[in-house]
């Protein structure tokens, strides 16, 4: 049996998938996995691939949704991307978005936050800590 969070999970995901398919992406993996790695969905638009982060909350908040991908799930995010890429030998441009799914799920909201972060900006942070330590 799911747990209400998984649920709500689940349904935030569908959702996500409805928005994305109605704005003229194609659906290429859902919850794909390696290793430890995970990301929600990976779609393609134009030729770019987009690895998608979807946060759902129940309340119709989504600055907190979209804080919760903090710089960790963005490194694994990143370095998921790269797997996949190696894995199926591509080369295409890579775009990281964030969406947020709040209210219920006769009623979601939909916020998408396109090019969310990036590789270079997530480097950049990086080093900026090392100097730091």
């Amino acid at each position: 049996m799911k747990t209400a969070k998984q649920v709500l999970g689940y349904q935030g995901e569908e959702a996500a998938i409805r928005h994305l398919v109605r704005s003229g992406y194609h659906l290429l993996e859902r919850n794909w996995r390696i290793g430890h790695l995970e990301v929600d969905i990976i779609a393609e638009q134009y030729g770019t691939l987009v690895f998608v982060e979807v946060k759902s909350r129940k309340k119709a908040n989504p600055s907190e949704a979209l804080e919760a991908v903090a710089h960790t799930k963005q490194g694994n995010l990143i370095e998921a991307a790269r797997e996949f890429l190696l894995l199926h030998g591509l080369d295409n441009p890579v775009r990281f978005d964030i969406i947020a799914v709040t209210g219920t799920d006769n009623t979601p909201q939909i916020t998408h936050v396109r090019d969310a972060f990036s590789a270079e900006s997530y480097a950049r942070v990086e080093r900026s800590r090392t100097l730091r330590a």
